[in-house]
């Protein structure tokens, strides 16, 4: 079979799999007129984002500067992103765990971001998760279905973005929502939160969703989940997207 050929057939897969296929339609049209062969090895790289063993996506530095050629290997890695940029350590460094939450969570309600708090053992749950599966797909409830988003994990950092904007954009896909886990406090049992969200591609609400689905895979114990993250990893072809909006709708019905 041609790419040409191909690339229509994956079309129409789209179209059948994804409600959201209409909103990218012209640039994924656009796309497969311009380059049926790299229009296919985008949507490869997505769905089956290991290969052989290795990564197919590209790192999130990378994808921040596209254009940008690193002179060092080493600085492919983002680097931590420090508590003190967002807020004065000393509201909460002579503080015990309860005191240090309330503050963190009062110190957000005005912003216009997600907050949360997580245990030491939660973090060290989810930073080993991280390591055997950096990247995911989580299913976004909307009023026409659901709409899958990619996430990838970079450093102290969770980056979601939906998934035909990285099909169609790759390197320049924009993030809808990055969720970062500050862990200077972490000698006294608690990891601070924040998650910044696009408000043209997300509510707070469907920010939210996806934050708590990134805790019911990654520092929960479910062997349901578990396997659906090892199947999305090494058996990317046996991975079912139906199997996954099956789990998050046993989630909503809980």
């Amino acid at each position: 079979m041609s790419s040409s050929s191909r690339a229509k057939e994956v079309i129409e897969q789209l179209k059948d799999a994804n409600p959201y296929y209409t909103k990218y339609a012209d640039k994924i049209a656009k796309m497969q007129q311009t380059s049926a062969e790299e229009f296919l090895d985008r949507i490869e790289r997505v769905i089956n984002p290991i290969k052989d063993g290795k990564s197919q996506a590209r790192t999130y530095s990378e994808l921040l500067n596209p254009k940008e050629k690193l002179a060092k290997e080493a600085a492919a890695e983002l680097p931590h992103k420090k508590l003190t940029d967002i807020m004065k350590i000393e509201l909460i460094e002579n503080k015990n765990v309860e005191e240090i939450a309330q503050i963190w969570i009062e110190y957000h309600k005005t912003k216009d971001v997600l907050a949360a708090t997580l245990t030491t053992a939660q973090y060290e749950m989810l930073t080993e998760r991280a390591k055997q599966h950096p990247i995911f797909l989580l299913p976004l409830p909307r009023s026409e279905g659901f709409e899958f988003i990619m996430l990838q994990f970079a450093a102290n950092t969770v980056h979601f973005t939906p998934l035909l904007a990285y099909q169609v954009h790759h390197e320049n896909a924009p993030e809808c929502l990055t969720l970062v886990h500050y862990t200077e406090m972490q000698d006294k049992g608690i990891v601070l939160m924040r998650g910044e969200f696009d408000s043209k591609v997300l509510t707070a609400q469907e920010a939210q969703c996806l934050a708590n689905e990134l805790q019911m895979f990654y520092y929960k114990t479910d062997e349901s989940k578990l396997k659906l993250l090892e199947t999305f990893t090494k058996r990317p072809d046996e991975f079912k997207h139906m199997d996954l909006i099956k789990e998050v709708e046993n989630i909503q019905l809980v």
